[in-house]
């Protein structure tokens, strides 16, 4: 069967993964990435298998420019909104960099918005389609280290919420991928220990499975996920005693 998937921050661990798990003979891979070099690489690892790949370099905080490209694109089955970036609190307690706040916002939060709303009107005019919003298990409850990144998991993980709901009776399903610590630069810059790490492969085929089988929230692994559940089900202080018994937090010593 032929298929036209988007996948962006392709040159990301996660977005690398999954662009080898999709790459088939009868499948368009959309590939978005910041590095020049390293989208060639999975693109040329891609088409070994047999996928046509087109691959584009944007800002996607330029939402004119990202949102023209999206709408050039044409019909596309499956859209992985995967392009992240993460900051954290100074090692004595210093605020997250204000720069790197509004980049968070505007990458991680408003530019998925952005990509949905511009993908939308071609899914709903055929009547199917899929999205999987690329949040994280740091999206149940804020850890001390990483509160804007946090914040804008939370915030995607309620948007694809809210968007499955309205989309559903469509026939356009959208996922929420809540991956606890996979193994990527991104991951090794985070403070604190890294429970549970999983290789971006890993990730992949779980995340795979979980989209074809359309679950609501996909997320892994566990017991990481059962545990940070229950982080926003408990009193919040109890949690927060939690995260510093763990060493997830700047008062952890």
């Amino acid at each position: 069967m032929k298929q036209r998937i988007l996948i962006t921050g392709a040159t990301g661990a996660i977005g690398a993964a999954l662009a080898r798990e999709y790459a088939a003979p009868g499948v368009t891979l959309f590939l978005h990435g910041r590095n020049a070099q390293r989208l060639e690489e999975v693109a040329a690892d891609c088409q070994a298998k047999g996928s046509l790949v087109v691959t584009t370099q944007l800002d996607v905080r330029d939402f004119t420019a990202l949102r023209a490209w999206l709408e050039a694109l044409g019909p596309l089955d499956l859209v992985i909104v995967n392009a992240g970036i993460n900051t954290n609190i100074g090692p004595n307690g210093e605020p997250e960099p204000w720069d790197e706040v509004e980049a968070l916002l505007d990458v991680n939060l408003k530019a998925a918005m952005v990509i949905v709303q511009a993908v939308l009107p071609a899914m709903r005019a055929r009547g199917h389609g899929q999205i999987a919003l690329i949040s994280s298990l740091a999206g149940y409850f804020g850890l001390p280290v990483t509160p804007t990144y946090c914040a804008t998991k939370a915030g995607l993980k309620a948007y694809g919420e809210a968007l499955r709901g309205w989309l559903a009776p469509e026939g356009i399903r959208v996922n929420v991928v809540m991956p606890g610590y996979v193994k990527s630069p991104m991951c090794d810059d985070m403070p604190g220990p890294k429970p549970f790490l999983w290789s971006p492969e890993r990730a992949a085929k779980r995340i795979r499975r979980g989209l074809e089988r359309n679950q609501a929230r996909i997320s892994f692994p566990f017991p990481l996920n059962w545990g940070t559940w229950w982080l926003a089900v408990l009193p919040a202080d109890l949690s927060l005693w939690i995260l510093r018994w763990l060493g997830l937090s700047r008062h952890a010593n």
